[in-house]
């Protein structure tokens, strides 16, 4: 294996199935990670093993039934084809497996694999095209306090985001014009995956550049590691790369969880406000996700499509993930070879 790379790709993960128990377990190990729930161990864990896994697994249970397909998750199943392709692609100088940062594939298999092989460069690509504490940084810290007990560590890169990258912006700006050629749409929304705001401020250095507010118009190196700005810029990337004129589209954040302030404006205050405004035809987006998954399939595609339809608009489609593309493998590519 002399001169072979380690390529571990990792998504975050999938209940193993949609029974109750399965969820349960997978609600428990990533909520009790501290960089998702930021609270200290014992309120932490009275939390999610007292109140949220034993109340949440029952009904995000059915949901997962609503997303299960025969083959299983589709996350797990986009992801097994990922590291085929990727394989394929890159060729046998390239060792390539896939990882969730929670459940099975897991990530201290995947690097045990690449240890008994002997391979002294790994590169891990944490499928995040924003950074964020819950979610890449995650990945960065499990992978430190696996390789940290060997005797020998390799050499280890890890891939921060590539939100900006053209060849992302293309492939999700493609999927969309395969709706735009055929029909049109009044607003377009860019809903991204929430995070609550105490995160987003714990994430700035300088202290004083955070303000949940314009300070994300641009990107800048005070705020270049921001989630909140990294979505506003994916945002005006794929407004440029559209050419969609100024108004006609929305960023927003989903899946808020409790009752402390999340990142605003909130998906769904944007999707009644759209249709009591008279928008009867919605394109959506989901750009901070490279696999169709429950927070797209069902929350975007699904929860939103009903509300908005509920407060009397009339269309909304959701633009699909890069999921199996070869555009997404041509990106993964890049990352990995550059």
């Amino acid at each position: 294996m002399v001169g072979k790379t380690g390529v571990l790709i990792v998504n975050l993960g999938t209940p193993d199935s949609p029974r109750v128990p399965d969820v349960r377990k997978y609600l428990r190990e990533f909520l009790m990670d501290g960089r998702v729930i930021d609270f200290p161990f014992i309120p932490r864990w009275a939390l999610v093993n007292l109140i949220i896994a034993p109340f949440r697994a029952p009904k995000s249970a059915k949901i997962y039934k609503e997303l299960w397909t025969e083959k299983g998750s589709p996350l797990k199943i986009y992801g097994e084809a990922n590291e085929k392709q990727l394989q394929t692609a890159l060729g046998n100088e390239y060792v390539v497996k896939l990882a969730m940062r929670y459940q099975s594939p897991s990530i201290v298999n995947g690097l045990k694999e690449f240890q008994k092989m002997g391979l002294n460069n790994i590169i891990v690509i944490p499928f995040f095209p924003q950074y964020a504490s819950a979610s890449t940084g995650s990945v960065y810290e499990e992978v430190m306090r696996i390789v940290t007990k060997w005797q020998v560590i390799p050499e280890i890169k890890i891939k921060n985001y590539f939100y900006h990258y053209p060849k992302f912006i293309k492939a999700f700006a493609n999927n969309a014009r395969k709706h735009l050629d055929k029909e049109s749409f009044e607003h377009i929304v860019f809903s991204y995956h929430g995070l609550p705001a105490r995160q987003i401020r714990k994430g700035d250095c300088t202290g004083e550049t955070c303000k949940l507010g314009s300070c994300c118009d641009t990107i800048h190196a005070l705020n270049q590691h921001c989630y909140r700005a990294q979505c506003f810029e994916t945002t005006r990337l794929l407004v440029a790369e559209l050419g969609l004129e100024e108004g006609t589209y929305t960023t927003c954040f989903q899946s808020r969880l409790g009752r402390d302030p999340w990142v605003q404006p909130y998906t769904d205050d944007v999707v009644k406000d759209l249709a009591e405004k008279g928008i009867k035809r919605v394109l959506a987006f989901s750009p901070a996700f490279v696999a169709d998954c429950l927070e797209t399939t069902i929350e975007v595609a699904e929860e939103y499509k009903e509300m908005f339809e509920e407060k009397g608009g009339e269309h909304w489609v959701l633009v699909e993930s890069l999921n199996d593309s070869e555009a997404w493998v041509d990106l993964l590519v890049d990352l990995v070879k550059e």
